[in-house]
This record gives C-alpha cells, structure tokens and sequence, in this order.
C-alpha cells in the first residue's frame, strides 16, 4: 500500500504558478504510474495528470499545455508544476497511484488550490 503526502498548495493569482508535490512511500511507487487528481466543492474527483514508470505523461485536457508532471524515483516524489492558473482550477489536489487512470491506492489529504484574484 502507498501512504501520499501532497504538498504545495496556496493561494495564487490568475495566470499564476505552483509546484505541488506528493512524497509516497510504499511498494507501488515502484511499480505503478502516478497521477494527480482533483476535486473541487461540489464536484467530483477527476483526473488531471498521469506519469508512468517510463516517464511517459498524459494530461486531462482541460490542463493540457499549462501543466508539467514529473517524478522523482530516487525521492519517490511526483511533482505537478501548474502554470497559467485559471479559477476554474481552484480544488484539492490528490495524488495517487494508478492503473491506466484510475486510482489504485489510498488518498491522502491533499492539497488545497485557490486560484483568485
């Protein structure tokens, strides 16, 4: 099992940029795909971002173009460097292990998003 630890959040202005960051520790890092996913109020939890094993990334397309992700293997860290930051973003931001895109794992709790002006 992964224990998640998100990390990275705040406040940020539209047009804005933020790095979060996951810490996992447990045997799936190791052998499965990461990916962030976010849940804004009264919506549900959805896909952003995905990396595999071969660094190889997807992207939801609502954030394609304006978000990185990117892992750490040494670290057993996934990184999301979020650019351009819409409204529309502002969520909790979840991190997770993943088969195909869907999560795998426990979630942690988080990382709060407020983009605002």
């Amino acid at each position: 099992q992964v224990q998640l630890v998100e990390s990275g959040g705040g406040l940020v202005q539209p047009g804005g940029s933020l790095r979060l960051s996951c810490a996992a520790s447990g045997s799936m890092f190791d052998s499965n795909a990461m990916g962030w996913f976010r849940q804004a109020p009264v919506k549900e939890r959805e896909f952003v971002a995905a990396v595999r094993l071969s660094a190889g990334t997807y992207y939801a397309t609502s954030v394609k173009g304006r978000c990185t992700i990117s892992r750490d293997n040494a670290k057993n860290t996934v990184y999301l460097q979020m650019n351009s930051l819409k409204p529309e973003d502002t969520a909790v931001y979840y991190c997770n292990a993943l088969v195909g895109t869907t999560a795998v794992g426990s979630w942690g709790r988080g990382t709060q998003v407020t983009v605002s002006s």
